[in-house]
């Protein structure tokens, strides 16, 4: 491929009425990010100089949405179709070089699939992205005179021969940017629709000597659209099944690689096990011999060696060494750190706190804005008061102490190492390492004490 400009368009500005949504079509997410931003991963892997990206519906919620100051943003404020709004952007594109043309809500289509149709327009001709279907009903047919490529019909302008055609137009095309800005100053708007097809200038083309060369992708899935819920739907079972069987292929064991979820980077070492229903958002990076049980949730998290995640366990903007153990029902929050063979288990939640090696926090406590040293055991019950109401202050549990059951260690506090807490303690000095420390409330009993009875209702 030559060093000709490469400039991108991305069609984004359409309404999508059959979504049913106030929301603009190319903003639904798929696998966790939306349409469009699949397109525009597609589009930077090609090398575009400059992608434009067209909007119209929803105002500037697809800018805003987008928010990346490397994108040109340009407004079709009249959706008056594709044609029109490729002319939108003729005053950003570079006149010497080539036009590729995507669309907002295709968001599966591979950079290699386009790759030929920017070499074809390189070298002077019209690429075209065509695939066969079929049930071709709703698309525009390739019509072609001597095998060639002569022009496309829209199924609704179609006659019943032309909507015999199985090869229907994909929508996506490149071709040389000056060409481009002289065929679509001759579009007419001519058809059932009132509209600017851009598929007009195939016929264009063909007037004016260039040839039109087609190419298809692998697949029919990655020049599906999205139109609807229940297509939008299909994709992501799709996009879901891509990613599952990668990961197969990279050694991965999945009990049922129908029941996965990446909604972001999923990397994985050698020998791991991921059961149902897990939902992987962000980037994740899972250790050689990792077990992640049935239904876990994790989101930007790193996670070393040999750890087992149990059930129902969720994991966000956390850091797990090796041979962890966590869950099941275990929530980690932003900040966390469990260092190797740290346990985590029922009913426990960490936040912003280092457990250090060999540490145990095993059942139905919170520890927050903590420092829990190795070999610690911390009881069921326990919690670290780290929040007075407006400031969040900081516990530091020594090495080998021991946390009795339903202790709470009001912050800030330190524990010192081989210290113990009686069970049932509030702490709210320091406690000294190597003895026992107890804060209680005196324990009475009221002799002759009778339980409240309850009233009987009067009829």
């Amino acid at each position: 491929m030559n060093q000709t400009p490469l400039d991108i368009v991305i069609l984004a500005a359409g309404k999508g009425t059959r979504m049913r949504s106030d929301l603009p079509k190319v903003l639904h997410p798929l696998a966790g990010k939306p349409l469009v931003s699949h397109v525009i991963s597609a589009a930077r892997a090609v090398g575009g100089n400059r992608i434009c990206v067209v909007y119209g519906f929803g105002g500037d919620a697809v800018p805003k949405k987008l928010n990346d100051e490397s994108l040109t943003f340009v407004l079709q404020a009249e959706q008056l179709g594709t044609g029109h709004a490729v002319q939108q952007t003729l005053p950003e594109l570079d006149a010497s070089g080539v036009t590729l043309v995507l669309y907002g809500d295709v968001p599966l289509t591979r950079p290699d699939t386009l790759k030929p149709l920017i070499a074809a327009a390189q070298a002077g001709n019209l690429g075209l992205l065509t695939v066969m279907l079929h049930d071709p009903a709703g698309y525009g047919r390739i019509v072609r005179e001597n095998g060639r490529v002569a022009r496309i019909v829209e199924h609704k302008d179609a006659t019943e021969i032309e909507r015999e055609i199985r090869e229907v137009n994909t929508g996506i095309l490149a071709a040389p940017t000056a060409k481009l800005h002289a065929w679509l100053g001759n579009l007419k708007s001519n058809n059932a629709q009132g509209e600017y097809y851009l598929t007009d200038i195939i016929a264009m083309a063909v007037a004016d000597g260039v040839d039109v060369l087609t190419s298809h992708p692998a697949d029919e899935w990655e020049v599906l659209g999205v139109n609807s819920k229940s297509q939008l739907a299909e994709l992501e079972r799709i996009h879901q099944q891509n990613i599952a069987r990668a990961l197969l292929d990279d050694g991965v064991t999945l009990i049922d690689p129908a029941r996965i979820d990446v909604r972001g980077e999923l990397l994985c070492g050698r020998d791991v096990v991921i059961d149902v229903g897990c939902v992987f958002e962000g980037r994740v990076e899972i250790g050689d011999g990792v077990t992640i049980g049935p239904y876990c949730v994790l989101k930007n998290v790193r996670i070393a060696s040999g750890t087992k995640i149990d059930a129902f366990s969720h994991l966000v903007d956390s850091e797990i060494g090796e041979d962890v153990r966590i869950g099941p029902f275990s929530r980690t929050r932003p900040g966390t750190k469990l260092m190797r063979d740290a346990h985590v288990g029922n009913f426990v939640e960490i936040k912003n706190s280092v457990v250090a090696a060999g540490a145990k926090v095993n059942h139905l406590s919170y520890v927050g804005d903590a420092e829990v040293g190795a070999k610690t055991n911390i009881g069921a019950g326990t919690i670290t008061c780290n929040y007075d109401g407006a400031n969040k202050h900081k516990t530091v549990i020594g090495e080998n102490a021991f946390i009795g059951s339903n202790t709470a260690l009001v912050a800030p506090v330190s524990i010192g190492d081989n210290a113990t807490i009686g069970a049932g303690s509030v702490i709210t000095r320091d406690a000294p390492a190597g003895e026992l420390t107890l804060a209680r409330g005196k324990q009475l009993t009221i002799p002759g004490w009778k339980r409240p009875v309850k009233t009987k209702k009067e009829n």
